[in-house]
């Protein structure tokens, strides 16, 4: 597959957390960048998808990404991940929710080189980045966009070490559990 673009889904409305999940402050950097420079770490070409309220803090703090602003970010996931596409055109990119910041770069190089529609999974468990193949990028630009990228794809699971991957940024809890490990992430 050869992936070497990502694009984080940082469009949210972060309704659970009450802040927007791209700029809370974690070990000195926000999550936007925590995430995105882990990306450019692994060598990828990052692209942002974001809403409008938020295109000028996040070009602040990685003036090196191509931001994308998605018009209508309450239409779901999907619809963000298909503006991302647009954006890059149609081809094997790495989908990376700005919430999921769990991953390693030696994960996020594994997916790279599956080949496959592919999610790491830790003691079995899938989670995220999402490798997605240019037949599936294709299968996600002609669904709705509300429909769940679950009922669209089958991603193959590879089993990580990544002992932190599920962690899901949605509440204040979920940033203080963030606050203990970011030091390993």
């Amino acid at each position: 597959m050869g992936t070497n673009r990502a694009i984080i889904l940082a469009a949210g409305a972060s309704k659970r957390l009450g802040a927007h999940k791209a700029l809370v402050e974690v070990g000195g950097m926000t999550l936007i960048e925590l995430v995105g420079e882990k990306l450019q770490r692994a060598n990828l070409k990052v692209t942002i998808v974001t809403r409008g309220s938020l295109e000028e803090s996040i070009r602040t703090l990685l003036p090196e990404a191509e931001i994308v602003v998605n018009p209508n970010p309450e239409m779901g996931r999907t619809g963000t991940v298909q503006c991302g596409i647009h954006s890059i055109g149609v081809g094997p990119v790495l989908i990376v929710p700005v919430d999921r910041p769990g991953f390693s770069i030696s994960t996020i190089d594994a997916l790279c080189r599956a080949g496959v529609t592919a999610t790491p999974a830790f003691q079995g468990r899938g989670g995220h980045p999402i490798a997605l193949t240019s037949n599936d990028c294709e299968v996600i630009l002609k669904a709705k966009p509300d429909i769940p990228l679950r009922d669209l794809i089958d991603a193959t699971k590879i089993e990580v070490g990544d002992s932190n991957l599920h962690l899901n940024i949605d509440t204040p809890d979920d940033v203080e559990q963030l606050l203990r490990v970011v030091d390993s992430l």
